[in-house]
């Protein structure tokens, strides 16, 4: 019995993201029907996508499921229905499963499709061959509790069919028992072309949400185009709070405590913010780091007394003491913040410890205080133990104020910054390399700018089996949340009493209320009470494994498991396994790390294997032979039976692959093609031979982008193998240039202008120059001079090349980099490059330079992605040109 691995990440904020994407043209493909439903209760958001998918041809082949889970959610179901037959999966224990998944791996079995999307998405995906003219069922269910931030919860949800859908809904609920105070609906998708397929319904404690796009809308709206939909719905809101004690919501013995109060004082704080400025920081990190910093100085209250110090192997202090947050005393500080510059090594212990002392050196009753550290790597100078540093820091703060730890890119050890942050009532958060990196660190400071209460304590009489009952700090905009059992049937009423510290004086809230309370929600969502009382105590459960250890970790573990088990949650304990029709092909993915590439095991040949395809819904004609390519196998075997499929994942675990029944004592010839990618090469300082490395097609990319002169230039894939099928280029927001096959749009303002290839024009205007020849265009936007070859071999097709950047900028994009330095290895086995201080695999490539009219082949050295881009290629999509 054959069995597959899939590994899935599960997003921080409430999104969902559906996507049925064809490889072809979608005429063999009829993705018929297309529901997302969700509903929020008390915050308790649970959604089912249901995508149902008919095979139009005269033969098998395999279609493919694929969304996008919020990092937070748990995969509660998965469900496929083929002729009238149910295949449900079962979460197991991971352990349970273990076994088969390391047999699968070891037979070579391909990597399932889970990667990476932008910076909090990963994509699961699962296939099924369906029979000729037949049809077949996903259904994929999810749940999560939505986190109040800045004032509001967000429910962000993305639509991408990638064809036009007859039957295409978004269904969204939200029902709030003290009512709702305020919904929004905003995104790609809120625009004047599809304003009547929106109807918003509000009531006093439901609101209703709802999109429904007739065919023609979803090929006609801004962010559309022929393939159907593409964009998002992000719908914001929050809830009355007419009772500062909170609200308490019962239901079938489980209860659910929301405190979020707002007419309290704010407290002064004390902020010490501890910046790396080691060597690694050069570039636009420094500088965004200056822009951010020199914003949040302006955003700290008359009240509020804050310090700076910077470190590399040295650490430095703009003042000893903490000062006032006078007009001059800011002044002062952004100017120490504009002369920062990097250099040296990374000294993180020292510089956390002078924070602490600095801290403690001023203590001033009535106030609060919180540390904040930015670093992009790891300890390189002076203690260097991790451990070490950890424990360290945690004496030195001695549980009195919070730590948090923001880690700037993908270098970073962000499993030490989370663990020294937790262990100091901190949080970690990523900072991700990007244009809008300064306001990722702003968006952070804002969240914790306002401390309203300290040292909370909320206590229950009637009541057990609580999550956290104890928070060091309650900021303005975030919201206090307990859940609970009412074991006890003979309980009449629930009592409630919070103490916190309120500007160094105790203050207590007290509310009882009724156990037999029962909240007016539906009854097929009676029991969401106690599903959400379940995720909440996994979720602190898992959170706190990283800072307990030996008998007390391990049972901190298995309570989660049995929970995990008990609500068929996939988490990082469990699997779910999926039993399917006759498969031919197992797949085995691996849930990639924070920050980490997914690492995919070797594929090999073996008995039936499925054509893959890296479309959204794909499709292959089963016991055909599709014309050869370079890394292709030709396989030809007898078929299995009675497959089960194994979904598993570090963190969380979701479905692999599914392919469908198969015609006894016929044997199947497959091909398994290679992905069709862009080559794209990097020149090398120094070095005779270029790097050249893959970018899969049928990606939106984000070529090049510089935030400082408000340019950016993306390109999309069209069906050729090679290049892009139109670049667009934007400039001071007001320049719009899109360059296809045929023609180059200038719109500028109200004003549109068209040309054609083949004209020999020019034009001029605000910085901007468009000269145009019969094979090239040569466009200069600020000191950005590219041009955009036209090529024909057979297909037509663009290819960018950048003339000049401007001197002193720090681009980002696939073509940020104007060249590249690595140093071959000597002596090892097989061929290696050092590459930015990282020893990487290499392999000796051909790969035409389209860069160049001729199109020369160039010899390279092919390497992975993430070594010269120091990212995922998911953080250089994007979901419009």
């Amino acid at each position: 019995m054959d069995r597959a691995a899939a590994k899935v990440i599960l997003l921080a904020v409430f999104l969902i993201t559906a996507t049925s994407d064809p490889v072809k043209k979608a005429q063999n493909v009829d993705v018929y029907s297309f529901h997302m439903n969700s509903t929020v209760t008390s915050r308790y958001a649970t959604t089912t996508i249901t995508s149902r998918v008919a095979n139009k041809l005269n033969e098998s082949q395999e279609i493919l499921f694929e969304v996008k889970i919020p990092k937070n959610a748990f995969i509660s179901k998965f469900r496929m229905i083929i002729e009238g037959t149910s295949y449900d999966g079962v979460v197991k224990e991971k352990a349970e499963a273990q076994q088969q998944y390391t047999q699968a791996v070891s037979r070579g079995q391909s990597a399932g499709l889970i990667k990476s999307v932008g910076r909090t998405l990963e994509e699961f995906k699962t296939s099924v061959t369906v029979a000729a003219l037949s049809k077949v069922t996903f259904e994929l269910t999810y749940e999560e509790l939505l986190k109040r931030r800045l004032g509001k919860y967000e429910l962000l949800i993305n639509a991408q069919p990638m064809q036009t859908v007859t039957d295409f809904k978004i269904d969204v609920h939200v029902h709030e028992k003290t009512g709702i105070s305020f919904l929004e609906v905003k995104g790609d998708l809120s625009t004047d072309d599809l304003t009547n397929a929106i109807k918003t319904t509000r009531a006093d404690k439901d609101a209703w949400v709802t999109f429904y796009p007739t065919r023609d809308q979803q090929t006609k709206c801004k962010t559309c185009g022929e393939n159907g939909l593409n964009g998002d719905l992000l719908i914001t809101y929050d809830v009355e709070r007419q009772n500062p004690n909170g609200e308490m919501t019962v239901s079938n013995g489980y209860f659910f405590h929301s405190f979020a109060p707002s007419d309290v004082s704010r407290i002064s704080k004390n902020v010490v913010f501890i910046i790396d400025r080691s060597g690694s920081m050069h570039g636009k990190k420094m500088q965004q780091t200056r822009l951010a910093l020199l914003k949040i100085l302006s955003d700290l209250g008359e009240n509020d007394h804050f310090g700076l110090i910077t470190f590399d192997s040295r650490v430095d202090l703009w003042k000893r003491e903490l000062l006032k947050a006078t007009h001059a005393n800011l002044e002062d500080a952004k100017s120490f913040v504009r002369k920062i510059t990097d250099r040296g090594a990374t000294d993180i212990n020292a510089a956390v410890l002078e924070g602490v002392d600095m801290i403690k050196r001023h203590p001033r009753e009535g106030t609060t205080s919180i540390l904040i550290l930015l670093t992009d790597g790891d300890p390189t100078s002076g203690e260097t133990n991790t451990e070490k540093i950890t424990g360290n820091v945690k004496v030195s703060i001695g549980s009195k104020f919070p730590l948090y730890c923001l880690g700037f890119g993908y270098d970073v050890n962000f499993d030490f910054l989370t663990k020294m942050s937790m262990e100091n009532n901190g949080v970690a958060r990523r900072i991700y390399e990007d244009s809008d990196a300064d306001l990722q660190l702003q968006g952070f400071y804002d969240e914790v700018a306002v401390p309203l209460l300290t040292d909370i304590q909320l206590n229950y009489i009637g009541v057990s089996n609580l999550t956290q009952t104890s928070f060091n700090l309650y900021f303005n905009g975030s919201e206090i949340v307990v859940s609970g059992q009412i074991t006890d049937n003979s309980v009449e009423s629930v009592t409630t009493e919070i103490i916190a510290i309120s500007k160094g004086s105790k203050v207590t809230y007290r509310d009882t209320v009724t156990a037999k309370d029962v909240s007016d929600v539906q009854p097929e969502h009676d029991n969401f009470l106690e599903r959400l009382w379940a995720y909440l105590t996994v979720k602190q459960l898992l959170d706190r494994q990283v800072l307990l250890k030996g008998p007390e970790k391990e049972a901190s573990r298995k309570e989660a498991l049995n929970l995990s088990l008990k609500y068929q949650f996939v988490t990082s304990l469990t699997s779910m396994v999926v039993t399917k029709p006759q498969e031919n092909q197992t797949e085995v993915a691996n849930k990639p790390k924070e920050g980490e590439t997914p690492q995919r095991p070797p594929v090999s040949a073996r008995p039936g294997a499925s054509r893959r395809f890296s479309g959204r819904v794909s499709y292959s004609r089963m016991g055909s032979y599709g014309g050869g390519r370079r890394g292709s196998r030709l396989q030809s075997s007898p078929a299995k039976s009675d497959p089960e499929v194994l979904v598993t994942s570090d963190l969380h675990h979701a479905v692999a692959v599914p392919l469908a029944p198969f015609v006894p004592e016929v044997h199947l010839v497959t091909l398994v093609p290679e992905v069709p990618s862009h080559h794209f090469l990097l020149s090398a300082d120094g070095q005779p031979r270029p790097l050249c490395f893959a970018v899969p097609l049928h990606y939106k990319l984000k070529l090049l982008e510089d935030s400082s002169i408000e340019f950016s230039m993306n390109g999309e894939s069209g069906t050729s193998r090679h290049g892009f099928s139109q670049i667009a280029f934007r400039y001071k927001k007001t320049h719009h240039l899109v360059v296809n096959t045929t023609s180059i749009n200038h719109h500028i303002d109200q004003e549109n202008q068209q040309l054609f290839w083949g004209q020999n024009a020019q034009f001029n205007k605000d910085g901007v120059s468009v000269l145009i020849s019969p094979s090239q265009v040569k466009i200069t936007m600020g000191d950005f001079i590219i041009s955009v070859l036209l090529h024909n071999n057979g297909d037509l097709f663009l290819w960018p090349k950048v003339e000049q950047y401007p001197q002193g900028s720090s681009p980002t994009g696939i073509l940020g980099k104007a060249s590249i330095s690595y140093e071959k290895i000597k002596g090892s086995r097989t061929p290696t490059l050092k590459i930015m201080d990282k020893e990487v695999t290499a392999s000796m490539a051909d790969v035409s330079d389209y860069s160049r009219t001729s199109a020369p082949v160039i010899k390279c050295w092919l390497v992975p992605f993430e070594a010269v881009m120091n990212g995922n290629i998911s953080d250089f999509t994007v979901t419009l040109l």
